[in-house]
C-alpha cells in the first residue's frame, strides 16, 4: 500500500485526494488501495485500431478489441477535476475518453512483451484528461509518468492538433504525428502477437482508407466495421467490443455496434442501463 500510494502521489499528485476518497469508499483495505493505484499491475493486452481524423472535421475514431468476459461495459460522465466522458476500465481508469476542453485520448497495446515498473495505462488516460486541456499539455504529462507496459496513445484536441505517443517501460517516450495507431510501435517486435491480431494488415488498411480523397468522417467510420479492423473471434474470447467516435468541436461521443448506436454529450448525457442490450449486440 505505501509504495502504491506514494508513487501515485509523486507522479499524479492532482489525483491523490480523489484516490484516497475512492479507497475509503471501497473499504480502505490494502488490496483495494493497491488495486486503485494501478501501480505495477499484472500484464494485460488488448488489440485496438484508432485514427485521428482531421479532414472535414476533427475526430478520434477507435475499435476496442478485447475479451468480452473481462469488459466492464461502463461509460462514465464524471465531474472530478474536469468534466470527462469515457469508457471505464479498472473501475476509475479509462480506455478512451474526452474532457470538456475537447482533449480526447485513446489507448492501444504497443505489441511488446516488456513489463516494468509503472502505472496501468487506464489510470494514465484518466490523469491526462483530468489535468490537461490540449494535445501539447498531454504530451508533456506523458513524458513524466512511467507506464508498466508498452502502449500507443492517440490524442486529438479542438484545435485540430493530434499526436500518437509510444510509451514503453524500458525506453524513452516517442512522439509522432502519425494519425493511425494499432498494435505495434515503429516496427513489429512481437511477431506472434502481430500475426494473431493482424496489426500490420490493419495499419496498411487504415493508411489506404485515409488516403482516399472521397472519405468523410461518416464514410471512414463504416470501414471500422469491415475486416481486418472489425474482429468477431468470440470463440477465442477476443473481438471488437465497440467503436467510439469522439468529436472535440461538438463535445460529443458516439458508441457504435453493427446494429446499435448510443450518442452522448456533456450537455445531454442520459444515464441508462443497457448492459443486456449491449451484450446481445456484441455477441451477435
Amino acid at each position: 500500500y505505501m509504495e502504491s500510494a506514494s508513487k501515485l502521489k509523486h507522479f499524479m499528485p492532482e489525483l491523490y485526494p480523489l484516490y484516497n476518497e475512492l479507497n475509503a469508499l471501497s473499504g480502505g483495505g490494502d488490496l483495494e488501495a493497491r488495486f486503485l493505484s494501478m501501480y505495477c499491475p499484472p500484464p494485460y493486452m488488448t488489440g485496438c485500431s484508432q485514427l485521428a481524423w482531421t479532414k472535414d472535421t476533427i475526430a478520434l475514431i477507435r475499435n476496442y478489441d478485447y475479451n468480452p468476459n473481462l469488459f466492464e461495459g461502463v461509460m462514465f460522465n464524471t465531474h472530478w477535476l474536469k468534466p470527462v466522458i469515457g469508457i471505464a476500465d479498472c473501475n476509475w481508469g479509462l480506455l478512451d475518453g474526452m474532457n470538456a476542453d475537447g482533449l480526447t485520448a485513446s489507448l492501444a497495446f504497443g505489441g511488446r512483451q516488456v513489463v516494468g515498473e509503472g502505472f496501468g495505462i487506464p489510470l494514465i488516460i484518466r490523469y491526462i484528461l483530468e489535468t490537461c486541456s490540449n494535445v501539447n499539455e498531454a504530451v508533456e504529462k506523458l513524458k513524466t509518468i512511467p507506464a508498466h507496459m508498452s502502449y500507443n496513445i492517440t490524442l486529438v484536441d479542438s484545435n485540430y492538433n493530434f499526436a500518437t505517443v509510444y510509451l514503453s517501460p524500458d525506453r524513452e517516450i516517442i512522439i509522432t504525428k502519425d494519425p493511425i495507431a494499432v498494435n505495434h510501435q515503429q516496427k513489429v517486435e512481437w511477431k506472434q502477437y502481430a500475426e494473431i491480431t493482424a496489426t500490420k494488415e490493419r495499419k496498411k488498411f487504415l493508411e489506404t482508407e485515409l488516403a482516399n480523397p472521397y472519405h468523410t468522417d461518416a464514410t471512414i467510420l463504416s470501414t471500422f466495421f469491415q475486416p481486418p479492423l472489425y474482429c468477431n473471434n468470440f470463440a477465442k474470447n477476443f473481438a471488437t467490443l465497440y467503436t467510439t467516435v469522439y468529436k472535440p468541436l461538438e463535445k460529443t461521443v458516439a458508441i457504435h455496434w453493427p446494429e446499435k448506436s448510443i450518442f452522448q454529450s456533456f450537455t445531454n448525457f442520459v444515464e441508462q442501463k443497457s448492459i443486456t442490450d449491449i451484450s446481445t449486440t456484441v455477441n451477435s
